[in-house]
C-alpha cells in the first residue's frame, strides 16, 4: 500500500523535470507518480466480484417473505410507499384504519380512506426516496412482505458489488477488494436490514455509491493532471481541469443519500473535504508550486456546483410527488399564509414543511427499549430486537399465550458479526496511527467516512437512537478492517514465507467471519428454533 504523495517532480511554471526524450515519455512519467497502475486482472475484477455479489443475494431473497409481518418500522414505510403507490403522496392510515397491520398480513389492500385532500395528509420526517423504492416493489408484488423487502434486497445486494469494486480501487487487489465486499455480505446488521423495509440500506448505498464515484474520479483528475501540466503548462498554480463528471454523479448519489435520510448531509461535507484534500496532494504531487490555489481557485469553485446545487436540485426533484398534488402534508402553507406566486409558494410550502422535520427530529427525546448511544455500536451492545415471537410447536402454527415464552421462538435481531464490529475497533485505530505516520490517504479516507456518520451522533446524547443507525459508515469501517488485512497479507514482493503467514491468517480471520456469520444465522433471518438455542446466541443481556 502506498502512502500518498512523494516530493514534487516540476518547476515552479507548471513543467515536469525532464524524465525522457518525448513527450510521451514525459506525460507517462507524471502519470504513473501521480496514479498507481490498476490490477491486470480486469476480467477477474468483474468475475469475482459479481460471484461474491451472487452469493449474497442468494442469502438475502432466500426466505425473504418471512416472517410474514410487519416488522419493526415496517409499520410505518410498506403503508407510506403504498400510499404514495396509489396517492402521490403518504396518507394517514392510524386515524383511519387502526387494524390495518392484520388487514394487510390477512392480504386486505383495498383500504378507503374516508377522507380527502389535506385531511388524509399524514406528517412524516423523512424525504421520499426510500419509500418510492419500496413502492416499486409493491407495485410488483402488491402489498405484501414481499413487495416491502424487494427494493432493500435488491440495494443491499449491489451495494455489495459495489463495495468490491471501490476496495478493489482503493487497494489496487483484486483479493482485497473481493474480501471487503465478502465481510459486507457475511455482516448481520447489512444482512438483515436487505432484507426489512426500512430507509437505512438505501442510505447506505447511496453514501457508498457517491464515495465510489470520488474514487475513480481521483484516478481519472490525476491521469487528466499529469497531461495537462506537460501539455499545456500555466502558472505555479496549474491547469484547470473544470467541472468534473464522476463528481458530478457523486453530487446525484449523495443527494439521493439525503432525499433518504437527511443524516446523509453530514458526508456532502466530509465529501467536499476528500475533494479539496486529494486536489491539493495531486498538484503538489505534479509539482506545482502554488498547489493550494490551484485546488481551490482551479478545481474547488466547482465544489458549490457539484455538492450544493445538484444535491439540492436532486434532492428537491424527489418531492415531485408532493410538489405537484395538493393533499400532502403542509402543501398548502404558503397559500394560507398569503403567498400565491407560482413555484415560489409550493417551495415555501416544501421549507417550512423541512423546518417541522428538523424540530421533531432534533426534539425526538421518547424513550425505547432497543435505544443506544454511539459509543454502544461498535462493540454491540444493545442491537435492536426487530421481530419476535414464541410457539408452542415447532411449525410455528400455534403463538404461545401472552405473558409466556414457548418452547420455541422466532426472532429477527439486528446484530453485527462480531468478527466485524468489535474487530474493527483495533483496525480503525491502527489506520489512525498509519494515517498520521504514513499519511496513507485510504487509510484517512476511511477514517473520515466513520467519522461522518458516527462522531455526527455525538452532540446529541438525548436523541433517541437505534444501533442500525451505524449501517451507513460500515462500509468505511471495513475498508479499514481491508488495510489492515492488506499490511499482514504483506506486498507482492515479500519473500514466500511472508505472504504465505500474511495470508494464512488472513484467510483464518475470514473464515471466522463466515463460521460466526452462519452460527447468527438463525436469529437474522427469522427461523425457528428451540427456545435453548435462541438463548444460547445472546451472548450479553443487552442482546434480549
Amino acid at each position: 500500500m502506498d502512502p500518498d504523495d512523494g516530493g514534487p517532480v516540476g518547476t515552479a511554471s507548471g513543467g515536469t523535470a525532464s524524465v525522457g526524450d518525448s513527450t510521451t515519455e514525459r506525460i507517462a512519467a507524471l502519470r504513473a507518480r501521480l496514479v498507481t497502475p490498476m490490477p491486470d486482472d480486469r476480467l477477474w475484477g468483474w468475475i469475482w466480484p459479481l460471484l461474491i455479489t451472487a452469493f449474497a443475494a442468494f442469502l438475502r431473497f432466500n426466505r425473504l417473505s418471512v416472517p410474514n409481518a410487519l416488522i419493526f418500522d415496517e409499520l410505518y414505510y410498506a403503508k407510506d410507499a403504498w400510499s404514495i403507490l396509489q396517492h402521490g403522496v403518504e396518507w394517514n392510515w392510524a386515524t383511519y384504519f387502526p387494524n390495518a397491520d392484520a388487514q394487510i398480513i390477512a392480504g386486505h389492500t383495498s383500504f378507503q380512506f374516508p377522507c380527502s385532500g389535506t385531511a388524509c395528509a399524514e406528517f412524516v420526517v423523512q424525504p421520499p426516496v426510500g419509500k418510492l423504492l419500496i413502492a416499486v416493489g409493491e407495485w410488483i408484488y402488491g402489498l405484501t412482505s414481499l413487495g416491502w423487502r424487494l427494493a432493500p434486497a435488491i440495494f443491499g445486494t449491489l451495494a455489495i458489488l459495489v463495495m468490491c469494486r471501490v476496495a478493489r480501487r482503493l487497494t489496487r487487489s483484486t483479493l482485497l477488494g473481493c474480501v471487503a465486499g465478502l465481510l459486507l455480505s457475511l455482516d448481520g446488521l447489512e444482512f438483515v436490514l436487505s432484507r426489512t423495509g426500512i430507509l437505512d440500506i438505501f442510505l447506505m448505498f447511496f453514501v457508498l455509491a457517491s464515495f465510489g464515484c470520488l474514487v475513480v474520479d481521483r484516478d481519472v483528475s490525476r491521469l487528466k493532471l499529469a497531461e495537462a501540466v506537460i501539455l499545456h503548462p500555466s502558472d505555479r498554480a496549474g491547469p484547470r481541469l473544470g467541472i468534473r463528471k464522476w463528481r458530478i454523479a457523486a453530487g446525484i448519489l449523495i443527494g439521493l443519500a439525503c432525499a433518504t435520510k437527511q443524516y446523509g448531509a453530514w458526508y456532502i461535507l466530509a465529501f467536499v473535504g476528500l475533494c479539496l484534500a486529494w486536489d491539493i496532494g495531486a498538484r503538489r504531487t505534479a509539482g506545482l508550486r502554488d498547489y493550494v490555489r490551484g485546488a481551490l481557485v482551479r478545481d474547488g469553485k466547482w465544489l458549490p456546483v457539484t455538492f450544493g446545487v445538484i444535491p439540492l436540485v436532486t434532492y428537491i426533484a424527489t418531492w415531485s410527488g408532493w410538489l405537484i398534488t395538493s393533499t400532502g402534508y403542509d402543501r398548502n402553507y404558503a397559500q394560507l399564509n398569503g403567498v400565491n406566486t407560482p413555484i415560489i409558494a409550493p417551495l415555501y410550502s416544501l421549507f417550512q414543511y423541512h423546518k417541522e422535520m428538523l424540530q421533531f427530529g432534533l426534539g425526538l427525546s421518547a424513550r425505547h427499549p432497543y435505544m443506544s448511544q454511539p459509543w454502544d455500536w461498535f462493540v454491540i451492545s444493545r442491537p435492536v430486537a426487530f421481530f419476535w415471537t414464541s410457539y408452542t410447536d415447532a411449525a410455528g402454527l400455534h403463538v404461545a399465550k401472552t405473558g409466556t415464552t414457548g418452547p420455541y421462538v422466532q426472532e429477527v435481531l439486528a446484530i453485527g458479526n462480531p468478527a466485524i464490529w468489535w474487530v474493527s475497533i483495533p483496525a480503525m485505530i491502527f489506520c489512525l496511527g498509519w494515517w498520521l505516520t504514513r499519511r496513507d490517504w485510504r487509510a484517512g479516507a476511511a477514517l473520515l467516512g466513520v467519522a461522518a456518520g458516527w462522531a455526527t451522533w455525538l452532540p446529541f446524547v438525548s436523541r433517541t437512537k437505534f444501533y442500525y443507525y451505524a449501517l451507513e459508515f460500515e462500509p468505511f469501517m471495513i475498508i479499514c478492517i481491508v488495510l489492515c488485512l492488506g499490511l499482514i497479507i504483506g506486498p507482492a514482493t515479500a519473500r514466500l514465507p511472508r505472504r504465505a503467514i500474511g495470508t494464512a491468517l488472513a484467510g483464518t480471520y475470514v473464515l471466522a467471519a463466515l463460521i460466526l456469520f452462519w452460527y447468527f444465522y438463525p436469529v437474522l433471518a427469522g427461523k425457528i428454533i428451540p427456545y435453548p438455542d435462541w438463548l444460547s446466541h445472546m451472548w450479553y443481556p443487552g442482546w434480549i
